[in-house]
Protein backbone atom coordinates (compact mmCIF):
# COMPACT_ATOMS: atom_id res chain seq x y z
CA UNK A 1 0.00 0.00 0.00
CA UNK A 2 2.07 3.32 -1.69
CA UNK A 3 1.34 6.33 0.21
CA UNK A 4 2.30 9.91 -0.17
CA UNK A 5 1.72 11.01 3.45
CA UNK A 6 1.54 8.71 6.59
CA UNK A 7 -2.53 8.36 5.85
CA UNK A 8 -2.92 9.71 2.47
CA UNK A 9 -3.52 6.11 1.10
CA UNK A 10 -3.48 5.83 -2.98
CA UNK A 11 -5.85 3.29 -4.65
CA UNK A 12 -4.29 0.11 -6.00
CA UNK A 13 -6.56 -0.09 -8.75
CA UNK A 14 -7.97 2.43 -11.73
CA UNK A 15 -10.73 4.56 -10.43
CA UNK A 16 -11.38 5.90 -13.74
CA UNK A 17 -14.66 4.49 -14.23
CA UNK A 18 -15.82 6.80 -11.70
CA UNK A 19 -17.34 10.03 -11.67
CA UNK A 20 -17.06 12.10 -8.82
CA UNK A 21 -20.24 13.33 -6.58
CA UNK A 22 -20.85 17.06 -7.26
CA UNK A 23 -21.56 17.42 -3.51
CA UNK A 24 -20.31 15.92 -0.29
CA UNK A 25 -22.06 13.01 1.74
CA UNK A 26 -24.81 13.95 3.93
CA UNK A 27 -23.31 11.85 6.65
CA UNK A 28 -26.41 10.91 8.43
CA UNK A 29 -27.99 9.86 5.64
CA UNK A 30 -26.26 8.68 2.43
CA UNK A 31 -26.07 5.72 0.21
CA UNK A 32 -22.25 4.98 -0.12
CA UNK A 33 -20.75 6.41 -3.49
CA UNK A 34 -18.83 3.87 -5.72
CA UNK A 35 -15.39 5.20 -5.03
CA UNK A 36 -16.08 5.04 -1.37
CA UNK A 37 -16.97 1.30 -1.50
CA UNK A 38 -13.87 0.66 -3.23
CA UNK A 39 -11.37 2.60 -0.62
CA UNK A 40 -13.44 0.70 1.85
CA UNK A 41 -13.05 -3.00 0.00
CA UNK A 42 -9.28 -2.39 -0.49
CA UNK A 43 -9.07 -0.76 3.23
CA UNK A 44 -10.69 -4.63 4.08
CA UNK A 45 -8.12 -6.56 1.92
CA UNK A 46 -5.38 -5.23 2.38
CA UNK A 47 -5.59 -4.55 6.52
CA UNK A 48 -8.66 -5.85 8.33
CA UNK A 49 -8.74 -9.19 7.28
CA UNK A 50 -4.89 -9.61 8.35
CA UNK A 51 -5.32 -7.66 11.59
CA UNK A 52 -1.85 -7.04 11.96
CA UNK A 53 -2.85 -5.71 15.50
CA UNK A 54 -4.20 -9.00 16.90
CA UNK A 55 -7.56 -7.09 17.64
CA UNK A 56 -10.47 -9.23 18.86
CA UNK A 57 -12.93 -8.71 16.29
CA UNK A 58 -15.04 -11.82 16.96
CA UNK A 59 -14.48 -12.78 13.67
CA UNK A 60 -11.52 -15.52 14.26
CA UNK A 61 -12.70 -18.46 16.47
CA UNK A 62 -8.85 -18.94 16.82
CA UNK A 63 -8.67 -15.42 18.34
CA UNK A 64 -10.11 -15.91 22.04
CA UNK A 65 -7.62 -13.00 23.42
CA UNK A 66 -9.33 -10.32 25.15
CA UNK A 67 -13.20 -8.79 24.44
CA UNK A 68 -14.33 -9.07 21.44
CA UNK A 69 -15.12 -5.49 20.38
CA UNK A 70 -16.22 -4.69 16.52
CA UNK A 71 -15.28 -1.37 15.65
CA UNK A 72 -16.81 1.08 13.04
CA UNK A 73 -13.87 2.13 10.48
CA UNK A 74 -14.76 5.14 7.73
CA UNK A 75 -12.88 5.91 4.90
CA UNK A 76 -12.44 9.38 3.16
CA UNK A 77 -12.09 9.90 -0.49
CA UNK A 78 -9.79 13.42 -1.16
CA UNK A 79 -7.90 14.83 -3.49
CA UNK A 80 -4.71 15.94 -2.63
CA UNK A 81 -1.78 18.91 -3.33
CA UNK A 82 -0.73 17.53 -6.63
CA UNK A 83 -4.33 16.77 -7.97
CA UNK A 84 -4.44 13.01 -6.74
CA UNK A 85 -7.18 11.10 -5.23
CA UNK A 86 -6.72 8.45 -2.71
CA UNK A 87 -8.48 8.14 0.70
CA UNK A 88 -7.99 8.61 4.18
CA UNK A 89 -8.80 5.35 6.89
CA UNK A 90 -9.75 5.99 10.35
CA UNK A 91 -11.75 4.35 13.28
CA UNK A 92 -13.90 5.04 15.88
CA UNK A 93 -12.57 5.15 19.55
CA UNK A 94 -9.19 3.08 20.28
CA UNK A 95 -8.10 0.16 18.01
CA UNK A 96 -6.08 -2.97 20.21
CA UNK A 97 -5.75 -0.19 23.02
CA UNK A 98 -4.33 2.29 20.90
CA UNK A 99 -5.00 6.14 19.67
CA UNK A 100 -2.36 5.81 16.46
CA UNK A 101 -1.65 3.02 14.14
CA UNK A 102 -0.79 4.15 10.92
CA UNK A 103 -2.04 4.51 8.36
CA UNK A 104 -5.13 5.47 10.15
CA UNK A 105 -5.37 9.35 10.82
CA UNK A 106 -4.54 10.48 14.46
CA UNK A 107 -7.24 10.88 17.16
CA UNK A 108 -8.07 14.53 17.41
CA UNK A 109 -6.24 14.60 20.82
CA UNK A 110 -4.18 11.88 21.89
CA UNK A 111 -5.14 11.75 25.53
CA UNK A 112 -2.95 8.42 25.79
CA UNK A 113 0.41 9.93 25.06
CA UNK A 114 3.25 9.90 28.17
CA UNK A 115 3.21 12.91 29.55
CA UNK A 116 -0.13 14.07 28.74
CA UNK A 117 -2.00 15.74 31.71
CA UNK A 118 -4.94 13.80 31.15
CA UNK A 119 -2.93 10.42 32.27
CA UNK A 120 -1.42 12.87 35.84
CA UNK A 121 -5.16 14.40 35.90
CA UNK A 122 -6.86 11.36 36.17
CA UNK A 123 -4.35 9.19 38.42
CA UNK A 124 -5.35 11.76 41.12
CA UNK A 125 -9.02 11.15 40.24
CA UNK A 126 -8.54 7.23 40.21
CA UNK A 127 -6.75 7.64 43.78
CA UNK A 128 -9.38 10.17 45.43
CA UNK A 129 -11.68 6.52 43.82
CA UNK A 130 -9.69 4.12 45.52
CA UNK A 131 -9.92 6.33 48.82
CA UNK A 132 -13.55 6.03 48.54
CA UNK A 133 -13.45 2.48 47.89
CA UNK A 134 -11.24 2.17 51.10
CA UNK A 135 -13.93 4.09 53.09
CA UNK A 136 -16.84 2.71 51.91
CA UNK A 137 -15.76 -0.66 52.59
CA UNK A 138 -14.35 -0.04 55.97
CA UNK A 139 -15.03 -3.34 58.51
CA UNK A 140 -16.08 -0.80 61.24
CA UNK A 141 -18.08 1.58 59.19
CA UNK A 142 -20.09 -1.96 57.95
CA UNK A 143 -20.46 -3.16 61.62
CA UNK A 144 -21.57 0.65 63.11
CA UNK A 145 -24.61 0.23 59.68
CA UNK A 146 -25.38 -2.84 60.92
CA UNK A 147 -25.88 -1.71 64.49
CA UNK A 148 -28.05 1.65 63.54
CA UNK A 149 -30.59 -0.77 61.47
CA UNK A 150 -30.30 -3.11 64.67
CA UNK A 151 -31.17 -0.32 67.25
CA UNK A 152 -33.76 1.18 64.62
CA UNK A 153 -35.42 -2.48 64.67
CA UNK A 154 -35.20 -2.53 68.68
CA UNK A 155 -36.78 0.82 68.81
CA UNK A 156 -39.49 0.03 66.72
CA UNK A 157 -40.12 -3.15 68.49
CA UNK A 158 -39.78 -1.70 72.21
CA UNK A 159 -41.92 1.13 71.28
CA UNK A 160 -44.38 -1.16 69.51
CA UNK A 161 -44.93 -3.07 72.57
CA UNK A 162 -45.18 -0.17 74.62
CA UNK A 163 -47.82 1.15 72.38
CA UNK A 164 -49.78 -2.01 72.40
CA UNK A 165 -49.54 -2.47 76.90
CA UNK A 166 -50.85 1.17 77.10
CA UNK A 167 -53.66 0.56 74.65
CA UNK A 168 -54.23 -2.32 76.71
CA UNK A 169 -54.31 -0.47 80.11
CA UNK A 170 -55.97 2.36 78.31
CA UNK A 171 -59.09 -0.74 77.66
CA UNK A 172 -58.95 -1.53 81.58
CA UNK A 173 -59.33 2.13 83.00
CA UNK A 174 -62.36 2.82 80.22
CA UNK A 175 -64.07 -0.28 81.59
CA UNK A 176 -63.14 0.47 85.21
CA UNK A 177 -64.71 4.28 84.50
CA UNK A 178 -67.78 2.92 83.32
CA UNK A 179 -67.97 0.73 86.09
CA UNK A 180 -67.30 3.23 88.75
CA UNK A 181 -69.94 5.53 87.10
CA UNK A 182 -72.83 2.51 87.62
CA UNK A 183 -71.61 1.97 91.28
CA UNK A 184 -72.00 5.71 91.97
CA UNK A 185 -75.39 5.75 90.24
CA UNK A 186 -76.51 2.22 92.57
CA UNK A 187 -74.71 3.67 95.61
CA UNK A 188 -72.29 1.60 95.83
CA UNK A 189 -69.58 3.92 95.39
CA UNK A 190 -69.56 7.34 97.02
CA UNK A 191 -68.91 10.65 95.44
CA UNK A 192 -65.63 10.82 97.65
CA UNK A 193 -64.38 7.56 96.48
CA UNK A 194 -65.47 8.13 92.85
CA UNK A 195 -63.11 11.50 93.00
CA UNK A 196 -60.27 9.42 94.15
CA UNK A 197 -61.29 6.68 91.66
CA UNK A 198 -60.51 8.96 88.70
CA UNK A 199 -57.43 10.84 89.57
CA UNK A 200 -55.76 8.07 89.96
CA UNK A 201 -57.00 6.56 86.76
CA UNK A 202 -55.88 10.27 85.22
CA UNK A 203 -52.31 9.57 87.10
CA UNK A 204 -52.04 6.40 85.30
CA UNK A 205 -52.87 7.25 81.72
CA UNK A 206 -50.07 10.80 82.06
CA UNK A 207 -47.22 7.68 83.65
CA UNK A 208 -47.68 5.89 80.70
CA UNK A 209 -47.48 8.87 78.34
CA UNK A 210 -44.36 9.90 80.25
CA UNK A 211 -43.15 6.05 80.36
CA UNK A 212 -43.74 6.43 76.32
CA UNK A 213 -41.97 9.66 75.99
CA UNK A 214 -38.61 8.63 78.00
CA UNK A 215 -38.96 5.39 75.86
CA UNK A 216 -38.75 7.12 72.99
CA UNK A 217 -35.80 9.55 73.93
CA UNK A 218 -33.43 6.67 75.23
CA UNK A 219 -34.23 4.88 71.71
CA UNK A 220 -33.15 8.21 70.02
CA UNK A 221 -30.35 9.11 71.88
CA UNK A 222 -28.78 5.69 71.60
CA UNK A 223 -29.84 5.98 67.68
CA UNK A 224 -28.22 9.59 67.40
CA UNK A 225 -24.94 8.24 69.04
CA UNK A 226 -24.79 5.35 66.45
CA UNK A 227 -25.51 7.60 63.60
CA UNK A 228 -23.36 10.15 64.64
CA UNK A 229 -20.23 8.05 64.08
CA UNK A 230 -21.89 6.34 60.53
CA UNK A 231 -22.30 9.79 59.97
CA UNK A 232 -18.12 10.79 60.29
CA UNK A 233 -17.45 7.96 57.43
CA UNK A 234 -20.04 9.51 55.32
CA UNK A 235 -19.12 12.97 55.62
CA UNK A 236 -15.65 12.01 55.26
CA UNK A 237 -16.90 9.87 52.22
CA UNK A 238 -19.02 12.34 51.00
CA UNK A 239 -16.21 15.33 50.97
CA UNK A 240 -14.11 12.96 48.95
CA UNK A 241 -17.01 12.74 46.26
CA UNK A 242 -17.49 16.31 46.29
CA UNK A 243 -13.49 16.25 45.91
CA UNK A 244 -14.13 13.79 42.65
CA UNK A 245 -16.79 15.56 41.30
CA UNK A 246 -14.78 19.12 41.18
CA UNK A 247 -11.49 17.46 39.76
CA UNK A 248 -13.51 15.80 37.00
CA UNK A 249 -15.56 18.80 35.94
CA UNK A 250 -12.08 20.66 35.68
CA UNK A 251 -10.30 17.61 33.69
CA UNK A 252 -13.42 17.11 31.43
CA UNK A 253 -13.55 21.10 30.71
CA UNK A 254 -10.01 21.12 29.97
CA UNK A 255 -9.39 18.29 27.68
CA UNK A 256 -12.69 19.10 26.15
CA UNK A 257 -10.86 22.26 25.33
CA UNK A 258 -8.16 19.69 23.69
CA UNK A 259 -10.45 18.43 20.97
CA UNK A 260 -10.12 21.28 18.53
CA UNK A 261 -12.58 20.69 15.23
CA UNK A 262 -11.81 22.68 12.09
CA UNK A 263 -13.75 23.23 8.81
CA UNK A 264 -13.10 23.90 5.36
CA UNK A 265 -12.74 27.80 6.11
CA UNK A 266 -9.99 26.99 8.86
CA UNK A 267 -12.21 28.32 12.16
CA UNK A 268 -11.80 26.09 14.62
CA UNK A 269 -14.05 25.18 17.77
CA UNK A 270 -13.47 22.76 20.75
CA UNK A 271 -16.21 20.76 22.03
CA UNK A 272 -17.36 23.14 25.00
CA UNK A 273 -17.86 25.57 22.26
CA UNK A 274 -19.97 22.96 20.21
CA UNK A 275 -21.84 21.38 22.88
CA UNK A 276 -22.55 24.53 24.83
CA UNK A 277 -26.60 24.47 24.10
CA UNK A 278 -26.40 20.74 25.49
CA UNK A 279 -27.82 19.48 28.32
CA UNK A 280 -25.51 20.80 31.32
CA UNK A 281 -23.17 22.03 28.84
CA UNK A 282 -21.56 19.16 28.32
CA UNK A 283 -21.09 16.94 25.23
CA UNK A 284 -21.78 13.35 25.43
CA UNK A 285 -18.46 10.66 26.48
CA UNK A 286 -16.47 9.51 23.23
CA UNK A 287 -17.70 12.49 21.51
CA UNK A 288 -14.72 13.76 19.33
CA UNK A 289 -13.45 9.97 19.03
CA UNK A 290 -15.57 8.56 16.49
CA UNK A 291 -14.06 8.02 12.93
CA UNK A 292 -16.04 10.63 10.97
CA UNK A 293 -14.78 14.14 12.81
CA UNK A 294 -11.02 12.42 13.00
CA UNK A 295 -11.29 12.00 8.90
CA UNK A 296 -12.31 15.54 8.10
CA UNK A 297 -10.01 17.06 11.13
CA UNK A 298 -6.51 15.09 9.26
CA UNK A 299 -7.68 16.03 6.36
CA UNK A 300 -8.65 19.87 7.08
CA UNK A 301 -5.08 20.27 8.62
CA UNK A 302 -3.26 19.05 5.25
CA UNK A 303 -5.66 21.22 3.30
CA UNK A 304 -7.02 17.82 1.32
CA UNK A 305 -10.21 18.56 -0.40
CA UNK A 306 -13.09 15.70 1.02
CA UNK A 307 -14.68 14.19 -1.91
CA UNK A 308 -16.45 11.77 -0.38
CA UNK A 309 -17.56 9.37 2.94
CA UNK A 310 -18.72 6.50 4.72
CA UNK A 311 -18.88 4.32 7.32
CA UNK A 312 -18.67 0.61 8.38
CA UNK A 313 -18.93 -2.04 10.69
CA UNK A 314 -16.21 -4.22 11.09
CA UNK A 315 -16.93 -7.30 13.44
CA UNK A 316 -19.22 -9.57 15.31
CA UNK A 317 -22.53 -7.81 16.07
CA UNK A 318 -22.87 -6.10 19.31
CA UNK A 319 -25.26 -7.55 21.91
CA UNK A 320 -27.95 -4.09 21.99
CA UNK A 321 -27.17 -2.09 18.98
CA UNK A 322 -27.84 -3.71 15.24
CA UNK A 323 -24.67 -3.23 13.07
CA UNK A 324 -23.21 -6.56 11.15
CA UNK A 325 -19.94 -7.46 9.75
CA UNK A 326 -19.36 -4.55 6.75
CA UNK A 327 -22.24 -3.40 6.10
CA UNK A 328 -22.53 0.83 5.83
CA UNK A 329 -23.89 2.97 8.49
CA UNK A 330 -24.29 6.37 8.83
CA UNK A 331 -22.52 8.75 11.53
CA UNK A 332 -24.34 8.76 14.97
CA UNK A 333 -26.67 11.65 16.23
CA UNK A 334 -25.61 12.65 19.59
CA UNK A 335 -22.21 12.84 19.70
CA UNK A 336 -21.33 13.48 15.69
CA UNK A 337 -24.23 15.89 15.19
CA UNK A 338 -23.09 19.04 16.55
CA UNK A 339 -19.67 18.55 15.53
CA UNK A 340 -20.07 17.46 12.11
CA UNK A 341 -22.40 20.74 12.02
CA UNK A 342 -19.44 22.61 11.98
CA UNK A 343 -16.98 20.84 10.23
CA UNK A 344 -19.71 20.46 7.41
CA UNK A 345 -20.29 24.04 7.52
CA UNK A 346 -19.57 26.09 4.34
CA UNK A 347 -18.94 22.82 2.56
CA UNK A 348 -21.33 22.19 -0.52
CA UNK A 349 -23.00 18.81 1.50
CA UNK A 350 -25.97 16.35 0.16
CA UNK A 351 -29.43 17.88 1.36
CA UNK A 352 -30.89 16.56 4.79
CA UNK A 353 -33.50 13.93 3.87
CA UNK A 354 -35.52 15.44 6.34
CA UNK A 355 -36.22 18.36 5.27
CA UNK A 356 -37.55 16.90 2.20
CA UNK A 357 -40.89 16.08 1.24
CA UNK A 358 -40.43 12.38 -0.05
CA UNK A 359 -44.85 12.33 0.48
CA UNK A 360 -45.50 15.43 -1.82
CA UNK A 361 -46.44 13.57 -4.83
CA UNK A 362 -48.29 10.66 -2.80
CA UNK A 363 -52.21 9.74 -3.04
CA UNK A 364 -53.62 8.26 0.41
CA UNK A 365 -56.26 6.07 -0.43
CA UNK A 366 -59.02 5.49 1.64
CA UNK A 367 -60.24 2.34 1.40
CA UNK A 368 -63.16 2.35 3.86
CA UNK A 369 -65.09 4.97 5.45
CA UNK A 370 -68.68 5.63 7.64
CA UNK A 371 -69.87 8.11 9.85
CA UNK A 372 -67.27 6.71 12.99
CA UNK A 373 -64.40 6.19 11.20
CA UNK A 374 -62.35 5.21 7.98
CA UNK A 375 -59.66 3.15 6.90
CA UNK A 376 -56.39 4.41 4.93
CA UNK A 377 -53.88 2.44 3.02
CA UNK A 378 -50.58 5.06 3.82
CA UNK A 379 -47.95 5.22 1.08
CA UNK A 380 -44.65 4.78 2.20
CA UNK A 381 -42.32 7.68 2.90
CA UNK A 382 -45.19 9.67 4.32
CA UNK A 383 -45.36 10.80 8.02
CA UNK A 384 -47.83 10.13 9.88
CA UNK A 385 -48.44 13.15 12.01
CA UNK A 386 -46.83 16.36 10.84
CA UNK A 387 -43.12 16.52 11.72
CA UNK A 388 -40.88 19.31 12.67
CA UNK A 389 -39.28 20.26 9.43
CA UNK A 390 -42.32 18.41 6.95
CA UNK A 391 -45.88 19.37 7.78
CA UNK A 392 -47.41 17.07 5.26
CA UNK A 393 -48.78 13.62 6.89
CA UNK A 394 -51.56 11.59 6.88
CA UNK A 395 -53.21 13.70 9.78
CA UNK A 396 -52.87 16.73 7.85
CA UNK A 397 -54.13 15.10 4.82
CA UNK A 398 -57.31 14.12 6.88
CA UNK A 399 -57.64 17.22 8.28
CA UNK A 400 -58.10 18.70 5.06
CA UNK A 401 -60.59 15.38 3.77
CA UNK A 402 -62.41 15.17 7.05
CA UNK A 403 -62.95 19.07 8.21
CA UNK A 404 -66.02 18.20 10.09
CA UNK A 405 -64.41 15.56 12.03
CA UNK A 406 -63.74 16.45 15.75
CA UNK A 407 -61.20 14.84 17.78
CA UNK A 408 -57.46 13.98 16.83
CA UNK A 409 -58.13 12.09 13.88
CA UNK A 410 -55.01 9.49 14.44
CA UNK A 411 -55.81 6.38 16.77
CA UNK A 412 -52.07 4.82 15.93
CA UNK A 413 -49.52 5.71 13.91
CA UNK A 414 -47.20 4.15 11.05
CA UNK A 415 -43.38 4.43 10.95
CA UNK A 416 -42.54 6.91 8.17
CA UNK A 417 -40.72 4.16 5.64
CA UNK A 418 -44.14 1.79 6.62
CA UNK A 419 -46.64 1.58 4.18
CA UNK A 420 -50.82 0.04 4.56
CA UNK A 421 -53.57 0.67 6.40
CA UNK A 422 -54.35 3.00 9.28
CA UNK A 423 -57.68 3.53 11.46
CA UNK A 424 -59.11 6.73 11.56
CA UNK A 425 -61.46 8.35 14.12
CA UNK A 426 -63.89 10.97 12.64
CA UNK A 427 -65.23 11.63 16.13
CA UNK A 428 -64.08 12.33 19.82
CA UNK A 429 -66.07 9.03 20.96
CA UNK A 430 -65.01 6.62 17.91
CA UNK A 431 -61.33 7.84 19.17
CA UNK A 432 -61.55 6.80 22.51
CA UNK A 433 -63.08 3.89 22.01
CA UNK A 434 -60.20 2.01 19.33
CA UNK A 435 -57.43 3.94 21.37
CA UNK A 436 -58.93 1.70 24.11
CA UNK A 437 -58.92 -1.53 21.74
CA UNK A 438 -55.34 -0.65 20.97
CA UNK A 439 -54.10 0.14 24.82
CA UNK A 440 -55.76 -3.44 25.20
CA UNK A 441 -54.11 -5.20 22.17
CA UNK A 442 -57.98 -6.36 20.94
CA UNK A 443 -56.73 -5.27 17.80
CA UNK A 444 -55.49 -7.51 15.55
CA UNK A 445 -52.65 -6.34 13.25
CA UNK A 446 -50.84 -8.52 10.04
CA UNK A 447 -47.94 -6.94 8.46
CA UNK A 448 -45.88 -8.28 5.20
CA UNK A 449 -41.95 -8.11 5.05
CA UNK A 450 -39.53 -8.68 2.75
CA UNK A 451 -36.25 -9.92 4.70
CA UNK A 452 -32.93 -10.28 3.37
CA UNK A 453 -32.25 -14.13 3.13
CA UNK A 454 -34.15 -17.04 4.48
CA UNK A 455 -34.65 -17.87 8.40
CA UNK A 456 -34.02 -21.17 9.62
CA UNK A 457 -37.30 -22.26 10.96
CA UNK A 458 -41.11 -21.36 9.31
CA UNK A 459 -42.23 -19.80 11.84
CA UNK A 460 -41.74 -18.24 15.94
CA UNK A 461 -41.98 -15.96 18.82
CA UNK A 462 -39.31 -12.91 19.30
CA UNK A 463 -39.11 -11.72 22.97
CA UNK A 464 -36.48 -8.77 22.68
CA UNK A 465 -37.15 -5.90 25.19
CA UNK A 466 -36.46 -2.44 23.29
CA UNK A 467 -35.77 0.97 24.50
CA UNK A 468 -34.20 4.14 23.13
CA UNK A 469 -30.72 4.56 21.68
CA UNK A 470 -29.80 7.88 23.61
CA UNK A 471 -26.40 8.12 21.40
CA UNK A 472 -28.52 7.82 18.08
CA UNK A 473 -32.07 8.56 17.69
CA UNK A 474 -34.69 6.91 17.02
CA UNK A 475 -32.96 4.03 16.89
CA UNK A 476 -33.85 1.28 18.93
CA UNK A 477 -31.62 -0.98 21.28
CA UNK A 478 -32.06 -4.90 22.74
CA UNK A 479 -31.82 -3.96 26.82
CA UNK A 480 -32.92 -6.28 29.26
CA UNK A 481 -32.13 -3.68 32.07
CA UNK A 482 -34.07 -1.13 31.11
CA UNK A 483 -36.18 -2.24 27.68
CA UNK A 484 -40.07 -2.39 27.50
CA UNK A 485 -41.11 -5.87 26.79
CA UNK A 486 -41.63 -6.50 23.10
CA UNK A 487 -43.28 -9.69 21.40
CA UNK A 488 -43.64 -10.84 17.73
CA UNK A 489 -44.97 -13.65 16.38
CA UNK A 490 -43.53 -14.23 12.61
CA UNK A 491 -44.25 -16.96 10.13
CA UNK A 492 -42.83 -17.79 6.37
CA UNK A 493 -45.42 -16.13 4.07
CA UNK A 494 -43.88 -17.49 0.83
CA UNK A 495 -40.07 -17.20 -0.76
CA UNK A 496 -38.69 -14.70 -3.02
CA UNK A 497 -35.41 -15.70 -4.75
CA UNK A 498 -32.94 -15.10 -2.07
CA UNK A 499 -35.21 -13.39 0.06
CA UNK A 500 -37.88 -14.69 2.04
CA UNK A 501 -41.64 -12.74 2.55
CA UNK A 502 -42.82 -13.02 6.01
CA UNK A 503 -46.12 -12.44 8.11
CA UNK A 504 -45.52 -10.70 11.17
CA UNK A 505 -47.81 -10.64 14.20
CA UNK A 506 -46.79 -8.13 16.93
CA UNK A 507 -48.47 -8.48 20.12
CA UNK A 508 -46.80 -4.96 21.18
CA UNK A 509 -46.41 -1.91 19.41
CA UNK A 510 -43.01 -0.76 20.30
CA UNK A 511 -41.22 2.32 18.55
CA UNK A 512 -39.16 0.03 15.34
CA UNK A 513 -40.28 -3.15 16.82
CA UNK A 514 -40.47 -5.19 13.72
CA UNK A 515 -37.67 -3.53 12.11
CA UNK A 516 -35.29 -4.31 15.49
CA UNK A 517 -36.83 -7.95 15.43
CA UNK A 518 -36.15 -9.16 12.01
CA UNK A 519 -32.31 -7.12 12.50
CA UNK A 520 -31.52 -7.98 15.60
CA UNK A 521 -28.62 -11.12 15.41
CA UNK A 522 -31.05 -12.27 18.65
CA UNK A 523 -34.17 -12.50 16.69
CA UNK A 524 -34.51 -13.55 13.27
CA UNK A 525 -30.71 -11.89 12.43
CA UNK A 526 -32.45 -10.60 8.79
CA UNK A 527 -32.98 -7.20 8.32
CA UNK A 528 -36.03 -6.25 6.11
CA UNK A 529 -35.11 -5.43 2.88
CA UNK A 530 -35.20 -1.17 3.08
CA UNK A 531 -34.40 -0.98 5.88
CA UNK A 532 -32.23 2.17 6.04
CA UNK A 533 -31.91 2.24 9.79
CA UNK A 534 -31.01 -1.48 10.52
CA UNK A 535 -30.20 -2.81 6.91
CA UNK A 536 -29.28 -1.40 3.99
CA UNK A 537 -31.08 1.01 1.35
CA UNK A 538 -32.83 0.15 -1.27
CA UNK A 539 -35.92 2.08 -3.37
CA UNK A 540 -38.47 1.33 -0.28
CA UNK A 541 -38.71 -0.22 3.38
CA UNK A 542 -40.60 -3.45 2.19
CA UNK A 543 -42.85 -3.28 4.85
CA UNK A 544 -46.42 -3.30 5.13
CA UNK A 545 -49.62 -3.17 7.17
CA UNK A 546 -51.42 -4.98 5.62
CA UNK A 547 -54.63 -6.60 8.04
CA UNK A 548 -56.47 -5.30 10.88
CA UNK A 549 -59.10 -5.96 12.55
CA UNK A 550 -60.92 -4.21 15.93
CA UNK A 551 -64.40 -4.08 17.08
CA UNK A 552 -66.72 -1.36 15.91
CA UNK A 553 -66.54 1.60 18.11
CA UNK A 554 -70.34 2.22 17.36
CA UNK A 555 -71.81 -0.92 16.80
CA UNK A 556 -69.42 -3.36 18.39
CA UNK A 557 -69.84 -5.32 15.27
CA UNK A 558 -66.18 -7.14 14.34
CA UNK A 559 -64.60 -5.81 11.21
CA UNK A 560 -61.28 -6.34 9.40
CA UNK A 561 -59.54 -4.75 6.44
CA UNK A 562 -56.85 -6.29 3.79
CA UNK A 563 -54.61 -4.86 1.63
CA UNK A 564 -51.87 -5.86 -0.64
CA UNK A 565 -48.04 -5.10 -0.65
CA UNK A 566 -46.49 -3.62 -3.99
CA UNK A 567 -43.77 -5.69 -3.34
CA UNK A 568 -45.26 -8.78 -2.96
Amino acid sequence: MSVIDPCFIQFNDSIAQHSLPARFTFPFYYQPHPICLQAAQQLQQDLLINNPWQHNFGLDPENDRGMVIGKMFGVLVVKNHQGQIGFLAGFSGKLADQNILPPFVPPIFDMLTKDSFFSAENKQINDINQLIIQHESTAELANLQVLLAKQQQQADTALALLRADIIENRKHRKEKREQADIDLVQGKLNAESFKTLSIELSRQSVQQKYQLAELKQQWAAKIEHTFQQVDKYLHQIKQLKKQRKQLSNQLQKKLFNQYQFLNITGLTRDLNSIFFDAPNHLSPAGAGECAAPKLLQYAFKQQLTPIAMAEFWWGQSPKSEIKQHQNYYPACHSKCRPILGHMLSDMLVDPDPLLINTAEDKLVDIVYQDADLAIINKPAEMLSVAGKNVTDSVQTRMQQHFPQATGPLIVHRLDMSTSGLMVIALTKEANKALQQQFINRTVTKRYIALVEGKPSQQQGLITLPLRVDLNDRPKQLVCYEHGKNAETFWEVYKNKGENTLLHLYPKTGRTHQLRVHCAHHLGLGLPIVGDDLYGQQANRLHLHAAFIGFNHPSTGQWIEFTTSADFE
